[in-house]
């Protein structure tokens, strides 16, 4: 038996370590460590996430600028244009900013009213009326501007399609993605009033009509006999406000780690 101690005391004093060498760490220790790690790193990688979106929101912009300045586009050249962009639409391939020119009529079919849409506080529809170009082409959704919405929700605004003939259309398109949580067009039909839509659905908006329509808006320059407000949001976050988000979260990041290390040291010194 003394052989044995002195044996221990040996290894103790060599330097030899026996038994579990983790015995000491306890559980809430590495806990704290895990629940560390795992949380500075999501708040980082949203930071750099808002930061690339606000790098992309910045090429955007001069995408938008140099396409604004470009000579207008007429109506087959932007078929071929969409044609040539896939089916399931990237924000990156949105045919937004082009200028379009067109001499088109005003198709027999409703007005259309966007609903829930919000313009300078105020809560309404955009009006939008069915034109065509040829027979044998596409019908275009043309935008006739912001209408504001009354205290019954029964009662549509009171909107005259335009009058029959031919007219220049001149102005420019744009594009929605779909909304992963609600692509569906619900139509409210009633006789002689215009049709309530929830989404800008091109390929729904064909089907309730009975007719290929292009999967872009023309917002024109002039809207004949209508002159209704026309917001244009093509950037609805601008590249500045995602800045400040990444900011905010590499802020909590920081103050995250800062208060764990704390409550690490409070914990050191306290055994």
């Amino acid at each position: 038996m003394n052989t044995s101690n002195e044996t221990k005391t040996n290894l103790t004093i060599n330097g030899v370590v026996t038994g579990n060498p983790f015995g000491g760490v306890s559980v809430s220790r590495v806990l704290l460590v895990l629940i560390t790690l795992v949380v500075f790193t999501i708040l980082v990688k949203l930071g750099l996430w808002q930061l690339s979106r606000a790098e992309f929101k910045q090429q955007w912009q001069q995408t938008l600028a140099l396409r604004e300045q470009q000579a207008a586009l007429n109506y087959p050249q932007l078929l071929s244009l969409l044609k040539a962009e896939p089916s399931a639409i990237e924000e990156a391939a949105l045919l937004t900013g082009y200028r379009l020119s067109i001499q088109a009529t005003p198709v027999k079919q409703p007005l259309l009213l966007l609903d829930n849409q919000v313009y300078q506080g105020q809560v309404g529809y955009l009006a939008y009326q069915v034109f065509e170009v040829t027979a044998q082409q596409p019908w275009i959704l043309v935008e006739l501007g912001f209408v504001g919405a009354g205290n019954d929700r029964r009662e549509l605004p009171a909107l005259a399609p335009i009058q029959a003939g031919q007219y220049g259309l001149t102005g420019r398109v744009y594009q929605k993605q779909t909304n992963p949580l609600s692509d569906e067009l619900h139509p409210e039909i009633h006789p002689d009033k215009p049709i309530r839509f929830q989404n800008l659905s091109m390929p729904a908006l064909a089907e309730l009509l009975h007719h290929d329509i292009a999967a872009v808006v023309l917002q024109p320059d002039n809207v004949p006999q209508y002159s209704l407000p026309q917001p244009w949001v093509p950037i609805p976050l601008s590249a500045q406000k995602h800045q400040g988000y990444a900011l905010q979260w590499f802020t909590m990041a920081a103050v995250f780690l800062g208060l764990m290390l704390w409550i690490a040291l409070r914990q050191c010194r306290r055994q």
